[in-house]
Formats: structure tokens, C-alpha cells, sequence
């Protein structure tokens, strides 16, 4: 009697990595920079500053794969040329924004692939802030995330250096219709300074009141305030809540609004507002 042959299991590789997770880095008084990695690649969003991107690299030992640029405002590109000689990686950024070193250039409508991650991105037009500027949406069930440089803040907005009212107010009406649950990265730390005037403008508003205390408590303790997430931009921010009775009714009592006014005039008085708030 003959034995079968037998055959050595050929062993199996482990799995290639796809969690990702995001780091917050600070940069200069109040800017945040973001790496996106899976524990060894990584994409930088709106790298204003080259050497806290270079620190945290090293210290969590990541490679740099991709740079991602919301706008062309030097607090957010600053630190690109200095990243491009460390690494020679892509350059994805907004198509009409007038920025030399992206060499992917894009617009609504388009998707990323980020390279060296497990990452796919669409990408949304948000004129106002600038007219070029874009946001990158992750729509992974249980995991969307917002990467909207100076478009919408924790409890605030952009100025509108370049584009309308108009076209800011459709920017953040787009943003706002996406999933409750999409993390907003933004780009500043003005969160605090924006719910002072939220409370202003919108006194008898008891999640804003809320988001008060505990934004407050992470300030504290010298925490990020950001991301939040898209439901709580709805029920406190007031540039998404432009048409509210209450808010309304304040620009109305101030003087900033006629009695009948429209939506974008609504929203243009409360900008206008904030900006000497």
C-alpha cells in the first residue's frame, strides 16, 4: 500500500494593511495639518509648514506617499517644496486655485486614489474662501471623513476673500448635506472664538449651549476641538443655520437684515457680521 503524497501548506501572507487612521498636527498659532496613514504610508493634507509634517513622519515612522491642498493661501501650501525634497510624491490640489506644484489637478466630480494607501477620495467644488477651492470627501461606510481647509470651521466659516456670498452659502449648503456622521477636518482652531458669536446671534439654541461647555473643556485641556462631525455643525453652526428663526430675527433686531430678506441675504449679513464680531 502506497501513501498519498502529502503537500506543505504554503504558508500565507499577512494581509496587506487598510485601517487608517489621522493625525492632528499643529503648525504655527493655529492651523492644523493632517496625515492620513495606515501605520507606514501617509498623505498630508494642506501642508502649510514642512517641519512639524517632517517630525511627526519620523516619529511615527511613515513614508510619505501623496500631498493633498484644499487652496492656494500660504498657510497651506508653504510647506510643499520642502516636502518635495524629502520625497518626490504627487501633488493632488485644486484644478482653478492657481498653485505651480500640483501636478494633479482637480474638480468636482473627480475621485483620488491616494497612492502607498488603501484611501479613495471624491472631490467637491467650495468656492468662496477662494474661487478655486476644493474639499476631499472619504465615503467609506462607518469611516467619512471631510477635508475642507477654510471652507466650514467648528461653529464658523471661511471669509470670503475671493468668492460671493452666493457661492459660499451653495458651498456649505453641499457640505452640510452630506452623511451626520462625515468628521470635519477643518484646517483652524477657531471653534471657541466662532461659538461666541453662535451664542450671540442664536442665544436660545441648548445644543449650542452644550457644545459650549464641552468645546471649552477640550481647550482646557488643550485639546483639538476638531474634527466634529457634520450633525453637530447643523444643529450649532450658525452659517449652516442661516435661516433660523432666532438667527433671523437677531440680524433683523441688529439692523444687519431687512424683514423679508432671503437666504443669501441672510447668510451675507451673518458673515459680514462675524468678520467685525
Amino acid at each position: 500500500m502506497t501513501s498519498s503524497p502529502t503537500s506543505t501548506p504554503t504558508p500565507s501572507l499577512p494581509p496587506a494593511r487598510t485601517d487608517l487612521s489621522v493625525l492632528t498636527v499643529p503648525a504655527f498659532k493655529d492651523n492644523y495639518l493632517w496625515i492620513i496613514h495606515d501605520g507606514a504610508n501617509a498623505a498630508v493634507v494642506d501642508p502649510g509648514d514642512a517641519e512639524p509634517i517632517l517630525q511627526a513622519l519620523q516619529a511615527h515612522g511613515l513614508a510619505l506617499t501623496a500631498i493633498l491642498l484644499t487652496h492656494h493661501h500660504a498657510d497651506h501650501i508653504g510647506g510643499v517644496a520642502r516636502l518635495l525634497e524629502h520625497a518626490s510624491v504627487p501633488v493632488f490640489g485644486p484644478r482653478n486655485d492657481g498653485i505651480d506644484a500640483v501636478t494633479h489637478p482637480l474638480g468636482e466630480g473627480e475621485r483620488v486614489s491616494v497612492p502607498g494607501l488603501d484611501l479613495a477620495l471624491s472631490v467637491l467644488d467650495v468656492p468662496g474662501h477662494t474661487l478655486g477651492h476644493i474639499a476631499y470627501v472619504r465615503e467609506t461606510p462607518g469611516a467619512h471623513w471631510l477635508f475642507c481647509g477654510d471652507t466650514l470651521f467648528g461653529a464658523g466659516c471661511g471669509r470670503l476673500f475671493e468668492g460671493t456670498p452666493a457661492q459660499m452659502a451653495a458651498s456649505l449648503a453641499k457640505l452640510a448635506a452630506l452623511p451626520d456622521d462625515t468628521l470635519v477636518y477643518c484646517a483652524h482652531e477657531y471653534t471657541l472664538s466662532n461659538l461666541r458669536f453662535a451664542e450671540a446671534v442664536e442665544p436660545g439654541n441648548v445644543a449650542l449651549k452644550m457644545r459650549v461647555e464641552n468645546d471649552s473643556r477640550m481647550r482646557g485641556t488643550n485639546l483639538p476641538t476638531v474634527p466634529s462631525n457634520i450633525a453637530i455643525e447643523k444643529a450649532t453652526n450658525p452659517f449652516l443655520r442661516a435661516t433660523e428663526p432666532g438667527i433671523v430675527a437677531s440680524l433683523v433686531a441688529a439692523g444687519r437684515l431687512a424683514p423679508g430678506g432671503d437666504a443669501v441675504a441672510a447668510f451675507a449679513a451673518l458673515r459680514e457680521w462675524k468678520n467685525v464680531f
